[in-house]
């Protein structure tokens, strides 16, 4: 299975300026992801599809093709599907073939489990799904322990709050052991087949994962989506520790 690995990283960031770019455990952030994709067995070449001038030098520096995204493909209401569309399409004119799947990386994950990409690309060649994309527990940030606030009443600044507290699902459940199993996508990877990733559906934002949808599962803490100045001390912290205990 040839595997074209995207790695997207756009300048414009309203919760992290820069977040691409600034420094994690000594390194630029996307520097992390890159090495991570440069190290993995399953992919057969890997871009950075970028607005950013400092991304597309650190690509550069690192011998990748880089993809310039149009500026209508780099805002804040622009599609992850549709940037990866466009940089797939540009690679696969100058390379003069097509690619089987294609493995989507966001720059601004840097922590990740090394075997990460190869996990996913034997799931999507070994059941012949769709798509796969990485999960984690909820854990103590469950459905049946969240709250809805309700009562809701304009207060004299005109703002409207609630303070009655409310099951958001009805359930009796008090120990976390009795919790059933849910997970959410922590943004570590995506890969997908190629016919899926140029499926485009009016109305349908993720028709391009397919229908037969897979998950590989990963541990707590392994995967680090940074969108915030918290998310990125974690995330040094984590790749600081592991450094010094290497």
């Amino acid at each position: 299975m040839t595997t074209l690995c995207i790695i997207l990283g756009r300048a414009g960031s309203k919760g992290l300026p820069g977040k691409n770019v600034l420094p994690v455990a000594g390194r630029p952030m996307a520097l992390w992801t890159i090495e991570f994709a440069l190290r993995a067995r399953s992919l057969s070449q890997v871009v950075v599809s970028t607005d950013s001038g400092e991304l597309a030098a650190i690509g550069r520096e690192h011998a990748l093709r880089v993809v310039d995204r149009p500026a209508v493909l780099a805002s804040d209401t622009a599609t992850v599907d549709a940037a990866a569309r466009h940089a797939l399409e540009q690679v696969e004119a100058e390379r003069g073939g097509r690619f089987d799947a294609v493995v989507i990386l966001y720059a601004n994950v840097p922590v990740r489990p090394a075997d990460l990409a190869d996990r996913a690309v034997a799931k999507l060649r070994d059941t012949g799904c769709d798509s796969v994309q990485s999960v984690t527990s909820v854990g103590k940030m469950h459905p049946y322990w969240m709250k809805r606030l309700t009562g809701a009443e304009e207060d004299v600044a005109g703002r409207v709050a609630g303070d009655v507290i409310e099951a958001y699902e009805a359930n009796s459940v008090y120990r976390r052991q009795d919790l059933p199993p849910v997970y959410v996508l922590d943004g570590g990877i995506i890969a997908v087949r190629r016919e899926s990733l140029l499926t485009v559906v009016q109305g349908q934002p993720h028709a391009f994962l397919g229908r037969d949808r897979r998950a590989v599962v990963t541990g707590p803490g392994e995967v680090v989506d940074v969108d915030s100045e918290h998310d990125r001390r974690v995330a040094e912290a984590v790749l600081t520790a592991g450094a010094s205990g290497s």
